[in-house]
């Protein structure tokens, strides 16, 4: 990632805010990309969190753009959640055992503690989610179901921030490139990884970490945006929102820039060159 750079509301004048929906909103690891637009009020996010434990948290703290909800986001049907030792495994899918049992730790974090039948709803269904900018999803393997069940949702998303596996962690899971192949169906390409995170093959263990990855990629964030070479498809407000979210989220000044000036060209405004000036230091 380039140096940080200063919020792209400190580069332009009336710049929109934008919205967000987080799926799978439990703060265990750490704060989101978007924290930063939020402090500031410069987002909305709608946010869901099944676990009650977690969704408590959020609701202690939440600010007044903010909503979080306890559906379980699916397909719309029943489904069992498997509750495992490790709180961030827990999912709709069942743990893959023949992979995991390869790994330190996993067979351990990854145990079925329990099972509990939860009622899916489709994202599409919840009003609260209808004019999404950014979609970020993590849960556990269930986000090609998730995401096959939101067309509408998508349709208006600029940006989409999933976790991606690339080998089964848990059974019958859709891999990274089913989710890129329904992602390209709907507009998107791949922006970036973030970060890939890979762990060590048993029996291998120098210095005890059983988290130091060699070279065995689990899985990542993937970042999907819309395809910047269709730009045509994107209206003026939407071609901003996708600067906002590039700059402020992953700190892509090059795509975000990309962005700003098909706005320009379209509108006959001057708000790319203004932020060209401005991050390379011409203004």
């Amino acid at each position: 990632m380039p140096p940080a750079q200063p919020s792209i509301y400190s580069l332009l004048d009336s710049l929109p805010s934008v919205k967000i929906v987080d799926i799978g909103a439990n703060p265990i690891d750490g704060d989101p990309p978007y924290a930063l637009l939020l402090r500031a009020g410069h987002a909305e996010v709608v946010g869901f969190e099944p676990n009650r434990d977690a969704l408590e948290v959020l609701q202690q703290k939440k600010g007044p753009r903010e909503t979080y909800l306890p559906h379980a986001i699916g397909d719309g049907r029943r489904h069992t959640l498997h509750i495992t030792q490790a709180p961030g495994m827990t999912s709709l899918l069942a743990p893959n055992p023949d992979l995991l049992n390869l790994f330190h730790g996993f067979p351990e974090w990854s145990r079925v503690a329990r099972t509990e039948d939860v009622d899916t709803v489709r994202l599409d269904d919840v009003p609260e989610t209808a004019g999404v900018d950014l979609i970020k999803i993590d849960i556990q393997g269930a986000e090609l179901m998730a995401l096959s069940n939101a067309p509408q949702r998508l349709a208006s998303a600029l940006v989409v921030q999933t976790e991606v596996e690339f080998v089964p962690m848990y059974k019958d899971q859709p891999l990274y490139g089913d989710i890129e192949r329904l992602l390209r169906g709907h507009g998107f390409l791949l922006h970036r990884f973030e970060p890939l995170t890979s762990r060590v093959v048993k029996p291998m263990l120098l210095g005890g970490n059983i988290r130091a990855g060699f070279n065995q990629v689990l899985w990542t964030d993937a970042i999907f945006v819309r395809d910047p070479t269709r730009l045509d498809a994107l209206d003026e407000g939407q071609l901003l929102r996708t600067a906002i979210l590039l700059h402020e989220c992953w700190g892509s000044i090059d795509l975000a820039l990309h962005f700003l000036l098909a706005h320009d060209k379209r509108t006959g405004q001057g708000l790319g060159q203004h932020y060209f000036a401005k991050i390379t230091g011409r203004a």
